[in-house]
């Protein structure tokens, strides 16, 4: 690994300085003479991002991303990290798939793979998986979740809250009550779900199993994350569970903060997502949780989709949506560029707060002399047109496509190793 010297960086607080990196760390930037030169004149250096909530697919859907092509994708977003979400074939259910899933990443991985396991065996919902082997093994699992399913049986939820705690793990919860949205749900309830005849999911779908949960969580004693928070309802019920010392904390994802309902009146289905793109007034309300902290940080939710997933009538096709490589972007654009965060913020919802979600040593610490080097270069003024084609993911399913956005990443360092440059 060749070192690096990075000139003329400014730094989150306003700092400007020389950066040096050699052997996976920082250095006085004196210490570095035979390095490959990089120029931050005018650019910002941020700590790596870290992604609280990915889908990378393999194994088992390989031919809608790769570790590698996921991986890709989050460097050019900016990401030194990415949580691994258990929905894969075979499920992250025990210590034996944790593992295989660690050292599929120790290969071909550009940013660290957090092994995320399920809460459940098979994410059936009805029995726990082996927490306690996944996080003794090598992949040292402390964050658990069905995504893409809820754990809808209260008594489940608690013995994981409970188990959970004996080793400071956290649960993370797709909070979606499936009696009130219904399996077919897949479009927010309201005036447009009506006239396009698409099954409705009312925000006291999600609303009503954070209050559950919160309160569960405070039963057990135990750590409770919420996945994708979307609603004006359930931001108010974590404000509530904080507010009592609850230990919750929640993640909103770049499309719930920038795209709306309306979008499906193309019925396109890169537009159909899980929990549905909401009105405006809840796009406002995750947007005041997010800068007054009751949102705790940006997850992706990164879902590559296959071709053949998403070439079907909408109320059918698999929701999801690609959203590592324009995180950045969405984030700089509404709530940098209004002046809803400012960079030191922006840091701890994209880079430190995730990090101590799974309590990840090496990620999420801050650009210094003897810190793991982790970081991203940012262009705060580029700007560009959003091309699907020219995604490093695997899929296509892109909703920024087409749109002008900032495209501010020009460098991601992992590890002191270049991932990505412009």
């Amino acid at each position: 690994m060749r070192d690096l010297l990075i000139t003329g960086a400014a730094l989150a607080d306003g700092t400007t300085g020389d950066l040096g990196v050699r052997d996976g760390v920082f250095v006085p930037a004196a210490d570095v003479t035979d390095a490959e030169q990089i120029d931050a004149d005018g650019l910002l250096a941020l700590p790596g991002l870290v992604d609280s909530h990915t889908h990378l697919r393999e194994p088992g859907r390989e031919d809608a991303e790769t570790i590698a092509t996921g991986t890709l994708a989050a460097a050019r977003g900016g990401y030194t990290a990415v949580h691994a979400m258990a929905n894969l074939d075979p499920v992250t259910d025990s210590a034996e798939a944790a593992e295989y899933l660690k050292a599929l990443a120790g290969r071909t991985a550009s940013a660290e793979v957090i092994v995320v396991g399920s809460v459940t065996k098979g994410l059936a919902g009805e029995e726990l998986s082996e927490m306690g082997l996944m996080n003794r093994s090598a992949a040292g699992v402390r964050m658990f979740s069905d995504d893409g399913k809820c754990v809808m049986d209260s008594l489940v939820m608690r013995r994981a809250l409970t188990y959970a705690k004996t080793f400071d793990g956290v649960i993370a919860q797709h909070a979606q009550d499936t009696r009130l949205a219904g399996t077919g749900a897949c479009c927010h309830e309201s005036e447009i779900s009506g006239r396009l005849g698409l099954p409705g999911w009312p925000a006291l779908a999600e609303s009503v199993i954070i209050a559950r949960d919160v309160e569960l969580a405070q039963l057990a004693g135990g750590r409770l994350h919420v996945c994708h928070v979307s609603t004006a309802e359930g931001v108010e019920v974590i404000r509530w569970a904080k507010a009592r010392g609850v230990n919750v904390t929640a993640e909103v994802t770049p499309h719930h903060l920038y795209l709306a309902t309306r979008e499906v009146e193309s019925y396109d289905t890169t537009f159909k997502v899980n929990p549905p793109l909401r009105t405006d007034e809840h796009i406002e309300a995750v947007r005041e949780a997010l800068a007054d902290g009751t949102i705790d940080m940006v997850g992706t939710d990164h879902a590559p989709h296959a071709r053949q997933d998403k070439d079907h009538p909408f109320d059918i096709a698999l929701p999801g949506m690609l959203g590592l490589e324009q995180s950045l972007a969405v984030v700089l654009e509404v709530m940098i560029n209004t002046g809803r965060l400012d960079w030191p913020t922006l840091v701890e919802r994209m880079s430190y707060a995730p990090a101590r979600l799974s309590r990840t040593a090496t990620q999420g610490r801050p650009i210094a002399v003897g810190e793991p080097a982790n970081l991203v270069l940012v262009d705060p003024s580029a700007r560009a047109v959003v091309d699907r084609d020219a995604s490093a993911s695997k899929s296509r399913n892109n909703p920024y496509h087409g749109r002008d956005l900032p495209d501010p990443v020009l460098a991601t360092v992992w590890a002191g190793r270049l991932t990505y440059r412009r």
